[in-house]
C-alpha cells in the first residue's frame, strides 16, 4: 500500500513531533550544527580561491605608480605613506606630477657658496626647490609631468657696495636657463613654456627689477610670458609686473629661527610692547636716490609716532629683532619699495597682530590664511590715525584676533619647511598649481584621447 504524501503545511509539524518523541533529540541538533559549520567553511574556501586574478597592463600603469602602491602596502604606518594617501587617495593635488630640471650648477648650486643665499628674505627660490626635490609629487620621468620646475636663483648675487641683492643679471640668467632646457629636452618647445614654473622672489617679481618705474617700463620678459611665476609681488589692481600667470607666495622666514624664538618666548607670553616697527624710516620723504621710499609712509610714521610712548620705533637694524616682535602686540607692516614685506610673515608666525599699511596689496594663500581675521589694515593716507585705530582694537576685539592669529595651521602656511610638510608654504604652492592643470600638456593630451 502506498503511503499518501502529507500536505506541505503538516510536514514541519511531523518533523517536530518525531524529534520530540525521540529519546535523544539533541543528537539531531548537533548534526545540523555540524553540517552548517562545515558548509560555511567550505563555501568560504571556494569563494576565496576562485576570485578572478587582476592583472595590470604596462601600457596603463607606470612603474612609479606600482612602486608607490607597494610602498603603501608595506609601510602603512609611516609618515611618508600617510602623506601619499592624503595627496593621492583624497585627490588634494589631483594626481599632479612635477619634474624638476637638473640644471648646471651656475644657475643655482654655485650661488649657495654665500650662506645668505638660502636664508635671506628672498630665499623662497631656494626653499621651494629643496622641498620639491623630496616631495611625493616629484617625478623623475618628464614624460609623465604636468609641470616643469626651473630652479634658477636670481636673488643671490649680493652687491659688494651695500650688501643688497643685485638682480641686474636676472633676465640674462633666466634666458640662458631656458636656452639650455629647450636645447636638451623637448618639453619647453612643446608648450612654449606654459607648463613651466619659475620663482621671482624679489620686489617686483617677474619684472626683475627693484625699482617700480624701471620694472614697469621693462615689464615681464617676453620669453616668460607663457609661463607660471611664483612671486612675492601682488596687487589687486592691474599691474604690468603681474601680466603673467602667477601665484603670490610669502617671502622667506627661517622656520628654525621661529622655533628657537618661540621656545624662549611662547605666543601667549608677556607682550610689553604695544606697537612695534624696526627698519628703514627716512627722516625726509625724498631719499638720496631722488625717489620717495615707501611713498613717504614710513617717514610719516616716524614723524607722528617717534616720541609716542605706545610705539617702539627703531630706524636701525638689529639681528635679534624677532625677539622684539614676539614681545609686541601690534607690528607695523608698511610698504617699502614694493607693497610686501618680510615683517608681514614674521609678525604672523611670532603672534604679533600685523598692521598692514600698503594699499591694494594682494596677500599670499588667502584660502589658507584668513587675513581679515588676523590682521589690521590701515590706508596709507590714514597713518595719522594708526594710534587711535590700535587703541580701539585693543579695547574691543584683540582677543578674538589673537585667537585666530595663533592657530598653528596659519603659521605653518607661511613657512617653507624642508622636507615639505602638509599645509606649509610649498604645499600651498602645489595646491595652487593643481588648480592650473588645464595648462598641463599631459592632461590635455589625455582629454583629447
Amino acid at each position: 500500500m502506498v503511503e499518501k504524501k502529507r500536505p506541505l503545511k503538516t510536514r514541519g509539524f511531523y518533523v517536530r513531533m518525531k524529534l520530540r518523541n525521540n529519546k535523544d533529540p539533541y543528537r539531531y541538533l548537533k548534526w545540523i550544527l555540524w553540517f552548517s559549520i562545515s558548509f560555511y567553511f567550505l563555501s568560504s574556501f571556494l569563494i576565496t580561491h576562485n576570485k578572478p586574478t587582476i592583472s595590470f597592463s604596462r601600457t596603463t600603469v607606470s612603474h612609479s605608480k606600482a612602486s608607490r602602491a607597494l610602498i603603501e602596502e608595506a609601510s602603512l604606518n609611516s609618515s611618508a605613506v600617510h602623506y601619499l594617501k592624503k595627496t593621492d587617495d583624497s585627490g588634494i593635488f589631483k594626481g599632479m606630477k612635477v619634474y624638476v630640471y637638473d640644471l648646471p650648477s651656475q644657475y643655482n648650486k654655485d650661488w649657495l657658496k654665500n650662506e645668505r643665499c638660502s636664508s635671506h628674505l628672498f630665499a623662497s627660490e631656494v626653499a621651494i626647490h629643496r622641498a620639491l626635490m623630496t616631495s611625493e609629487v616629484r617625478t623623475l620621468n618628464p614624460s609623465e609631468a604636468d609641470f616643469f620646475f626651473v630652479p634658477v636663483y636670481v636673488s643671490c648675487n649680493f652687491s659688494k657696495v651695500n650688501g643688497f641683492p643685485a638682480i641686474g643679471h636676472a633676465r640674462a640668467l633666466m634666458a640662458s636657463a631656458i636656452q639650455h632646457i629647450s636645447s636638451q629636452l623637448p618639453f619647453w618647445n612643446r608648450s612654449l613654456g606654459s607648463d613651466h614654473v619659475f620663482v621671482a622672489s624679489h620686489d617686483f617679481g617677474s619684472c626683475f627689477h627693484t625699482m617700480e618705474d624701471v620694472a614697469v617700463e621693462g615689464g615681464v620678459p617676453q620669453f616668460l610670458r607663457n609661463s607660471i611665476i611664483l612671486q612675492t609681488f601682488g596687487v589687486k589692481h592691474k599691474h604690468p609686473c603681474q601680466d603673467v600667470e602667477h601665484v603670490v607666495i610669502p617671502p622667506y622666514v627661517s622656520p628654525e629661527s621661529v622655533r628657537v624664538i618661540l621656545e624662549k618666548s611662547p605666543l601667549t607670553g608677556r607682550r610689553d610692547i604695544f606697537a612695534f616697527f624696526r627698519g628703514k624710516m627716512e627722516v625726509h620723504p625724498k631719499n638720496v636716490s631722488g625717489r620717495f621710499y615707501s611713498k613717504g609712509v614710513r617717514t610719516k610714521i616716524w614723524r607722528r609716532y617717534g616720541r609716542d610712548r605706545r610705539f617702539y620705533l627703531r630706524r636701525h637694524m638689529f639681528a635679534g629683532y624677532q625677539s622684539e616682535i614676539v614681545r609686541s602686540t601690534f607690528c607695523l607692516c608698511p610698504l617699502g619699495w614694493a607693497p610686501w614685506s618680510p615683517r608681514l610673515v614674521e609678525s604672523v608666525v611670532l603672534g604679533c597682530v600685523p598692521v598692514i599699511i600698503a594699499d591694494d596689496i594682494r596677500l599670499p594663500f588667502p584660502s589658507a590664511v584668513p587675513w581679515a581675521d588676523i590682521s589690521i589694515t590701515v590706508a596709507e593716507n590714514d597713518v595719522d590715525k594708526v594710534g587711535k585705530i590700535l587703541e580701539h582694537v585693543a579695547a574691543t576685539n584683540l582677543t578674538s584676533i589673537q585667537r585666530n592669529l595663533w592657530d598653528p595651521d596659519v603659521r605653518k602656511a607661511l613657512l617653507y619647511y624642508d622636507p615639505l610638510l602638509d599645509g606649509d608654504a610649498t604645499w600651498q604652492v602645489l595646491a595652487a598649481l593643481s588648480g592650473n592643470l588645464d595648462r598641463s600638456h599631459k592632461k590635455s593630451r589625455v582629454s583629447i584621447q
